[in-house]
């Protein structure tokens, strides 16, 4: 009897595999139009930095803050604080915001060392979509508490797909397919023609309009920095601004909201000029912070620019292999196959490939419980694109409705499940694979289970492929102990017709203040 030699049997096994993941790979690009004819491409990685700048979102945004509250709906980064520990940051925000704020007016020294950096932690998918290339982008919106503090970690997100992508942002024939944000566990889309789709169309970016709520508890209204559609264009807005009317907007599924502060993308300049945007800095907090919770004009509106960083900042510190119990807890936990490392921006391998588990709790040191029950980013079913699109959130009281895409019971338009895609029937239900992603098409499908679109299909990441996970991946520079510059407070903006009608009155006309003295007694000077 012959022998058969066991490196022999794993090699002829190895070319079986092989085949079949070829044939799958070729059943896959059959079943999507025109993607056996398409020409693969990739984007540099400062073509996918430029992509993430331009199309990065507007937020108008809500306050409940007060006198003794300066800031506390800012959006900031997960290490403000400086001390690489997350599961303090609701005490610290909480507790000591408003000292930081202070002591950087006065000039004291105490707390010099924070850094608050507004941050939309950002990421960018890359894959070839029939015969053209699309991208998505994910931008999550992060603030250190929410439900008046007695909630750590925040985590908001919007995703934007553009199709017929050029290589150059805004590029001929480019268009916004879709735009999704969450509105806590729904997920709410508007595609291409949407009439609540408004953007901010200027030569640096095209970023669409979002409103966001408070960190407010308010059940039965918005609340808890939920994320809403502007509908009111903005060259309505800033003629609204220009004539320092009231400071709110539309937005879709609610009524008028009041806005007391706007960020803005500090890569685009033209949109940063437009508002006079600011960054935050030691010296220039308190003249940034609200201090709202009601209506007031658009001079009291506060403009803040916001820097990009990396969604995957923070995987390597939830690895099972790291000291993940300081910031994470085991109430959360997923287990992905890696297909390559997960590396630093300098490259440097901080997640080995293979099958890795990571821990998604939010650790919260001062809760008697030791968590506010919340899950860390890989947790979220948007972050495999595996959620169920939505026209208009539910109910506060309902939970997300489920797509299913861990399971396998979810199915794209073209009847696969995400093991149909890469060729892994043993992941459904145990694990995630690196490179499980599903695209939406920008239509919603009511059938449970279902949602318009494609999971991609095999080694779709490949740059031979014309993809990019880059989800997984570090583009921007951590800056980690950056300070903006000292600013002054900004200008406030007048009324067009404020010295006119100051005049007509009689009285003076205050540029810097924007109001008008008028005199009653010109020899008494009693206003």
């Amino acid at each position: 009897m012959q022998s058969i030699h066991p490196f022999s049997t794993a090699l002829r096994f190895a070319r079986t595999r092989g085949l079949l993941c070829t044939l799958l790979l070729l059943f896959g690009a059959a079943l999507v139009p025109g993607a056996a004819h398409a020409q693969a491409w990739s984007l540099t990685q400062a073509q996918r930095q430029a992509y993430l700048n331009y199309y990065a979102p507007v937020i108008l945004q809500r306050a409940e803050e007060s006198s003794s509250k300066p800031g506390r709906d800012w959006i900031s980064n997960y290490d403000f604080d400086r001390d690489a520990n997350f599961s303090n940051n609701r005490y610290t925000w909480t507790s000591l915001l408003s000292s930081y704020v202070a002591a950087g007016a006065a000039n004291s020294g105490a707390y010099q060392n924070w850094r608050i950096r507004p941050t939309l932690y950002a990421s960018m998918v890359e894959y070839m979509d029939g015969g053209s290339k699309g991208v998505l982008l994910l931008y999550h919106v992060f603030h250190p508490v929410d439900k008046e503090g007695e909630a750590i970690h925040d985590w908001e997100r919007i995703e934007i797909s553009v199709r017929g992508v050029t290589g150059t942002p805004g590029g001929a024939g480019e268009v916004v397919g879709h735009v999704t944000v969450t509105s806590h566990g729904d997920h709410v889309m508007r595609s291409n023609g949407s009439s609540d789709l408004k953007f901010m169309q200027v030569a640096t970016g095209k970023h669409v309009l979002i409103w966001q709520a408070d960190e407010d508890k308010g059940i039965g209204s918005t609340h808890a920095h939920e994320l809403h559609f502007v509908q009111d264009s903005y060259s309505s807005i800033s003629a609204s601004v220009a004539t320092n009317g009231t400071a709110d907007v539309d937005v879709t599924n609610d009524d008028d909201k009041n806005v007391h502060y706007v960020w803005v993308p500090e890569a685009s300049t033209a949109a940063v000029t437009a508002w006079n945007a600011k960054p935050i800095s030691y010296s220039s907090a308190s003249s940034l912070a609200s201090r709202r919770d009601s209506q007031t004009t658009w001079s009291n509106v506060k403009r803040i620019t916001y820097e990009l960083q990396d969604l995957a900042d923070v995987f390597a510190s939830q690895w099972s292999g790291t000291t993940w119990w300081t910031s994470w807890t085991d109430d959360a936990i997923e287990d992905v196959l890696l297909d390559s490392a997960l590396a630093s921006e300098a490259g440097v391998a901080e997640v080995p490939a293979g099958l890795q588990r990571f821990y998604l709790g939010s650790r919260d040191a001062y809760s008697s419980d030791g968590t506010d029950g919340r899950e860390g980013v890989i947790a979220k079913s948007w972050f495999w694109g595996a959620y169920s699109a939505e026209e208009n959130a539910d109910d506060f009281t309902s939970g997300s409705d489920d797509f299913g895409g861990y399971d396998g019971s979810g199915r794209d338009s073209y009847g696969r499940t995400r093991a149909t895609a890469s060729g892994d029937a043993g992941s459904l239900g145990n694990y995630w694979r690196q490179h499980d992603f599903f695209v939406h098409s920008g239509t919603l499908d009511s059938r449970e289970h279902y949602e318009a679109g494609m999971w991609l299909v095999g080694a779709w990441y490949l740059p031979q492929n014309g993809g990019y996970d880059g989800r997984w991946s570090q583009l921007f520079d951590d800056r980690r102990d950056y300070e903006a510059p000292p600013v002054s407070a900004p200008a406030p903006t007048c009324p067009l017709n404020g010295p006119l009608q100051c005049e007509i009155k009689g009285g003076t006309w205050n540029p810097t203040t924007c109001t008008c003295r008028v005199t009653t007694c010109p020899t008494c000077g009693t206003p």
